[in-house]
């Protein structure tokens, strides 16, 4: 049958497509920029199920299924956004603590089972295959596991390349529509975030591969790279910041070890222009998050640089970047693939960097301990690089008083003293002074 008829065959109306969820099953949905909400706003108009669990990454927008306190539907989440933190908090939802490249592993093993993936994807073309679009990331897994395969084909999807197709014969339905994607609006950066990228980027060799996330520092870092030369891009995230650098010509990838001259990323966040700018654009790729995120494949990466960001670091270098104490904010994502990656790559750097305060100054994110119930994402041995406006703390290979006298240097002057006692306290001194490290 020509995959064209097949097409006609398989079109549903999304509430056809969501009357298809029974009672007391497991469903997939895309996330990001992907996310499926004309299937979320019909799914929470069913009234007549209960029981159902929706497994996803960070969704945008709001949630329709938890409207109005509905129980009918319950989170289990990869990773935690505004969507669906406060019910996560409240125990009306759940979430998964996972490292982002072994998702797709949980559903190839069976260990979450999945009833139906629904997932957004751009007009097949004229050989049937559908991109994926802004988001690969655990899609594709998803699909390949799931009993049924609900596709919502949205003219308004880019085509972006890689390794992020479905053919229309590798679905079981598809609903057409034309929806504008949800935006990450591009804001200016602030002053203390150029302040910590400054620092970063002085440890930016020219030739690096570079990975940034999400927020004011990865943007700042990005707008501080004038005068640096053929940098490259190996990452989970593109933004604007990529787009705009990507232009004035900063990023060839010429010197990089794989895919030399190509942007490769798992999904795509950003404003409209930069969704038209990836739209079937070859120096754009995306790939599954088994391989992108593998910290074996960011290993291959000749002067792979990891930058992330954290909620507080201790005075032995633990990084918490999920939680506020027990009050799940996020997830793990990808940044211990990163930062083991680059730990692992010739000439690599692992980079934490983050504000040394939070709620106006009054709270140092350098600590000597994390809160009650702070989850530990990164650990000390992982840790190599903790950046903050006061500058480098550089931690690979130091002691405990080594470290903790790093860090407090790196700290806010106003909370320096409070913590050089709670070193002395702890024992992270020498000679009744703080440890110059020799």
């Amino acid at each position: 049958m020509p995959w064209q008829d097949e097409y006609q065959r398989k079109k549903l109306t999304a509430e056809e497509a969501v009357g298809l969820v029974e009672s007391d099953t497991r469903i997939y949905v895309s996330g990001n920029a992907a996310t499926p909400q004309v299937f979320l706003e019909a799914l929470g108009q069913r009234t007549d199920v209960e029981a159902v669990e929706v497994v996803h990454v960070l969704q945008l927008g709001e949630d329709p299924l938890t409207r109005g306190g509905s129980q009918r539907f319950r989170h289990n989440s990869l990773f935690v956004g505004p969507a669906d933190r406060q019910s996560v908090n409240d125990g009306e939802s759940d979430y998964i603590p996972i490292f982002l490249h072994q998702i797709p592993e949980v559903f190839r093993q069976g260990r979450l089972p999945l009833d139906i993936a629904f997932i957004q994807v751009s007009p097949p073309d004229q050989h049937g295959h559908m991109s994926f679009g802004v988001e690969v990331l655990a899609s594709k897994s998803a699909c390949e596991a799931a009993g049924l395969v609900v596709a919502q084909v949205n003219w308004r999807m880019p085509r972006v390349l890689g390794d992020s197709f479905i053919h229309v014969s590798e679905v079981d339905h598809l609903v057409e529509m034309s929806h504008e994607l949800p935006e990450l609006q591009v804001t200016d950066p602030s002053p203390l975030e150029t302040q910590i990228a400054g620092y970063v980027t002085e440890l930016i060799p020219d030739g690096a591969t570079l990975q940034l996330g999400i927020g004011g520092i990865p943007d700042a870092v990005l707008r501080s790279l004038e005068g640096k030369k053929n940098l490259g891009i190996h990452t989970e995230m593109v933004s604007d910041g990529v787009m705009k650098a990507y232009q004035a010509g900063l990023l060839t990838g010429a010197q990089k070890s794989i895919h030399p001259g190509k942007v490769i990323a798992t999904f795509v966040l950003g404003t409209r222009d930069l969704y038209d700018f990836v739209d079937d654009n070859p120096a754009f790729e995306l790939h599954p998050v088994r391989y992108t995120n593998d910290p074996f494949v960011i290993a291959q990466n000749t002067r792979m640089v990891a930058i992330n960001s954290a909620i507080e670091v201790d005075f032995t270098g633990q990084v918490c970047s999920d939680s506020i104490g027990t009050y799940v904010y996020s997830g793990f994502g990808g940044q211990v693939d990163f930062i083991r990656g680059a730990a692992r790559a010739r000439d690599g750097k692992p980079i934490i960097a983050l504000p040394s305060t939070a709620r106006g100054g009054t709270v140092s994110r350098i600590v000597p301990v994390l809160k009650e119930g702070a989850g530990v994402v990164t650990t000390r041995a992982d840790v190599h690089y903790v950046v903050t406006e006061y500058g480098v703390a550089d931690l690979f290979g130091k002691n405990l008083r080594q470290r903790a006298d790093a860090l407090i240097e790196v700290a806010h002057p106003d909370h320096r003293g409070a913590l050089a006692a709670a070193a002395r306290e702890r024992k992270l001194v020498w000679m009744g002074g703080m440890t110059t490290g020799v």
